[in-house]
């Protein structure tokens, strides 16, 4: 089930998940280790930032040995910032209208 656009919001509205987020971003790929070494917060903290990040679409992981790699998966922050233009067009278009009415 895909997330919803207020779910992927909530997720990024936590700075600490922002940061998870971003150390992913730069990085590639990464363990909860390594992303733990990143950031002031440790590693069971980074797992549980992780897990939200997972639900919402905006990481995957993959297996290698006893090791679990992180990685960003773009679609869906992709998606919601369409979602977000598309907002804004609209809201652009209705101020465009209160304009003309305003002026008229």
């Amino acid at each position: 089930m895909l997330a919803t656009d207020t779910e992927v919001f909530s997720a990024l509205g936590d700075a600490t998940r922002w940061q998870v987020l971003t150390t992913l971003a730069e990085r590639g790929e990464g363990s909860a280790t390594v992303i733990a070494r990143a950031l002031p917060v440790s590693r069971p903290a980074v797992l549980k930032h992780l897990q939200v990040l997972d639900r919402v679409g905006l990481v995957g992981s993959r297996k290698v040995g006893r090791e679990v790699l992180y990685s960003p998966r773009s679609e869906r922050l992709e998606a919601t910032a369409r979602r977000m233009a598309e907002l804004a067009a609209a809201w652009d278009t209705r101020l465009a209208s209160l304009k003309k009415l305003a002026e008229g």
